[in-house]
């Protein structure tokens, strides 16, 4: 499938695999629209493309309905409904095991991380349907696959919630000609090792996988014909054990 001129909206966009995707969608021709908590980090990454139709940028809140009314109310006005969504955006917290989780890391960990994509993947899917088309990209994590302590009981429930979200949905909506794909990265090199409660040693941060890595099974994937679906695909750095 030729992506050109493809309208897509990546959430998280402003860095890490959420960047990564959007200018590899962009790199292919699509035109890109990417949202995130931080307008000004939107705006410089946007302004770092080097590729491609041009990156617009959104301030969203994704866990604020509003926000993402808001959000796809403008992406319609400045080039359309998105054909291709894919929802990046994703926290976790540096005090995250049981004995020291905190209600208010809970609380913004569900909202960010898993109902965040549901406000996003309920405003994209009226035109999808309409058009009996749409990709839908979940980045999710290993940690939704199989719970681990590295990633703590919030970070682990909200990814498994996020992937039975997205699969539950992929099921509804097959019949709409709408695919829905839950992507399990390993470890990547990304800004939300900052919030790891030791630091990431460099010959770990070294083979790690990096945002680039998601991005190219995410045009892979978008650029299957659409006979062909990809419901989930996990992808770990060689050291990895997931199973």
């Amino acid at each position: 499938m030729q992506l050109a001129d493809k309208i897509a909206l990546v959430t998280g966009g402003g860095s890490g695999i959420g960047l990564a995707t959007a200018l590899a969608l962009a790199k292919e021709g699509c035109r890109v629209a990417i949202a995130g908590r931080n307008g000004e980090k939107l705006r410089a990454a946007a302004e770092g493309q080097t590729e491609g139709p041009p990156i617009i940028s959104r301030a969203c809140d994704v866990a604020e309905p509003a926000d993402v009314a808001g959000l796809f109310d403008w992406l319609r006005q400045q080039i359309g409904a998105p054909e291709i969504l894919v929802n990046s955006a994703g926290i976790n917290v540096r005090r995250r095991s049981m004995a020291e989780l905190d209600p208010g890391d809970w609380e913004q960990m569900i909202r960010i991380n898993l109902t965040g994509a549901f406000h996003c993947i309920r405003a994209a899917l009226p035109e999808m349907r309409r058009r009996q088309a749409g990709l839908i990209v979940n980045i999710s994590s290993v940690s939704g696959k199989r719970a681990s302590a590295l990633g703590g009981p919030g970070y682990c429930a909200s990814k498994f919630a996020l992937a039975g979200l997205g699969t539950a949905i992929g099921l509804e909506e097959r019949a709409n000609g709408i695919h829905v794909t839950n992507i399990y990265p390993g470890e990547v090199a990304t800004p939300i090792l900052a919030q790891r409660p030791t630091p990431v040693p460099p010959e770990r941060l070294a083979a790690m996988l990096r945002p680039e890595d998601i991005a190219e099974m995410v045009v892979a994937i978008a650029r299957l014909p659409d006979r062909a679906i990809v419901p989930e695909l996990v992808i770990t750095p060689m050291y990895q054990e997931y199973a």
